[in-house]
């Protein structure tokens, strides 16, 4: 059955107004934290650069997707975004509604340490899109995101990391972002998220957003996605 829902998030940023604008409404900016994601300028509601912009898509039987940014300055160099996604699931509300909420924080997450770390840098997406780097089907099953950080030999945030993948530079990093869903890893050039959604019957998937002048898409796709093939054979 259809039914509306309605996400909201309160974010306090290391950043202007502007360079949030900049990340949340640009191309460019997206792929460093989200994912490419150019806008149709016909869905675009509301365009107040740089405090508000809501952007709406519609469809048959009433069916909409709707995502409001408020940005606000705060002292010193802080903004504060206040972000609203809603719109109407037309199946499974209770599990995507789950999923949304989560995955929402776990984004926002990134927006920030991409603001605190990456500020005025441009990622090379690797994903192909926002489902990311497919694990295979087995890494649907309960457990799967405890075996990529056994792998990884991680558990928590603050952990330190080795990443040594075969095809790509080993690379130290460290854990900013760990729960029983999602992992975040930081090195010196790259931002790379594991999403483990088994939680809601789905394979996990890997997205990287590489900050480094000789960034590599292809080469990391292969090598991630060799990796989670040894991870779940």
């Amino acid at each position: 059955m259809a039914r509306e829902f309605e996400i909201r998030r309160e974010a306090e940023l290391d950043a202007t107004p502007e360079e949030v604008w900049e990340a949340m409404t640009t191309e460019a900016g997206m792929a460093s934290w989200l994912f490419p994601n150019l806008v149709d300028p016909a869905d675009v509601q509301v365009d107040e650069p740089p405090r508000r912009f809501v952007v709406r898509t519609e469809g048959e039987d009433g069916w909409f997707n709707q995502i409001e940014d408020v940005i606000e300055a705060r002292d010193g160099s802080t903004t504060v975004l206040r972000y609203v996604h809603s719109g109407i699931f037309t199946e499974d509300w209770e599990n995507q509604y789950d999923a949304a909420g989560k995955h929402t924080d776990f984004y926002l997450h990134t927006l920030g340490e991409y603001l605190r770390h990456f500020k005025g840098r441009t990622a090379t997406y690797v994903g192909g899109g926002p489902d990311g780097i497919l694990a295979p089907e087995a890494s649907s099953r309960p457990g799967s995101l405890d075996a990529v950080k056994r792998a990884l030999g991680v558990q928590g945030a603050g952990d330190k990391v080795r990443l040594d993948l075969e095809g790509l530079e080993p690379q130290d990093g460290v854990v900013d972002y760990a729960n029983e869903h999602f992992l975040g890893i930081r090195t010196a050039d790259a931002m790379y998220r594991v999403f483990g959604r088994e939680a809601w019957g789905m394979p996990t998937a890997v997205s990287a957003h590489l900050f480094a002048d000789d960034a590599d898409e292809q080469r990391t796709a292969k090598a991630w996605s060799a990796w989670l093939e040894k991870v779940f054979a």
